[in-house]
């Protein structure tokens, strides 16, 4: 096998022929992105469970209080929907942010935790926090370098990328990273159950929220479901709940960023004030001055970025 700078040479390079603006590509779930300059700004996004591989340069992510940090030859696992904070770290125009990402599919890895390693697991202890990183071993480059090579075999694409995508999820699930990855494929996990909660409030956030709901959604306690919610995204229920909806509204004022009141109002703001107090707080600028830096940012990079 080829050694680990052969192989991320190798995946810098279909980086760089492939990404589109979109970062989707024409095999379902693999995304690339390339991001040739550093915002002098904080990214905001909302993830979904992922595994990223960093080529090249580096990102720093904010959940919460905590801060993790990946680069080239390393590694990102996300478990969960999260809102969260990045920036980009040893990038610039001579050398761009490469990164392939690979959605994580509750099925596809539930097909194989029964073939990995058993690991003894309980409900009822804290998990930890639905993001990781870590090195990317040669054995996860490979298999992610010839995942890429597919790009240019349209023809065997269609049989292959399965097959390559189930050997990228047992090389994590038989890794480091496996007892964290083995989590999304076990339907009576905490962080499963955890899930239901989060999918919960991104999809309504702006409706009222009780927690004694959320909690019974969960099928945990109000006291469990607040240290098990706060185990996996570093926030409270509250917290998680404005951070998705300050996100939101963030998005729908590029579009339309003379409707501020209108947008605070249709992301559960009954207040102008404190929607603009809190915006201000998050975004550091107040809605419509940044929206309008937004826009006039928005093509900076040929291709989007990945968490």
């Amino acid at each position: 096998m080829r050694t680990s700078p052969e192989l991320l040479d190798e995946i810098r390079g279909s980086i760089t022929a492939h990404a589109r603006a979109d970062l989707q590509t024409p095999i379902d779930g693999l995304l690339l992105s390339q991001v040739t300059t550093e915002p002098t700004a904080p990214e905001y996004s909302l993830t979904e469970p992922l595994l990223v591989v960093m080529a090249q340069g580096g990102k720093r992510l904010l959940l919460g209080d905590r801060v993790y940090e990946y680069r080239a030859g390393q590694c990102l696992v996300v478990t969960a929907d999260l809102p969260v904070t990045g920036h980009y770290i040893d990038t610039d125009e001579s050398t761009p942010s490469l990164a392939m990402g690979l959605v994580l599919r509750p099925a596809a890895i539930a097909a194989l935790v029964l073939q990995a390693p058993t690991e003894r697991w309980s409900r009822g202890t804290a998990g930890g926090p639905a993001i990781e990183t870590g090195e990317a071993d040669a054995e996860l480059l490979d298999a992610v370098a010839r995942m890429l090579r597919l790009l240019d075999q349209p023809a065997d694409a269609t049989v292959l990328a399965p097959l390559i995508e189930r050997e990228i999820l047992w090389r994590l699930l038989t890794g480091p990273h496996g007892s964290t990855i083995r989590q999304i494929g076990i339907a009576d996990s905490d962080l499963s159950h955890v899930s239901r909660a989060i999918h919960w409030i991104r999809d309504n956030y702006a409706a009222p929220m009780r927690i004694e709901d959320l909690a019974r959604l969960s099928s945990m306690s109000v006291s469990a479901f607040h240290r098990h919610f706060r185990a996996v995204t570093a926030l409270s229920p509250l917290q998680f709940q404005k951070r998705i909806r300050l996100q939101q509204a963030r998005s729908m004022l590029v579009a339309h960023p003379g409707d501020v009141a209108g947008i605070g109002h249709l992301v559960g703001y009954d207040s102008p004030s404190q929607f603009n107090r809190e915006y201000r707080r998050l975004f550091g600028a107040p809605p419509g001055q940044d929206a309008e830096g937004l826009r006039t940012n928005a093509a900076l990079s040929p291709a989007g970025p990945l968490p």
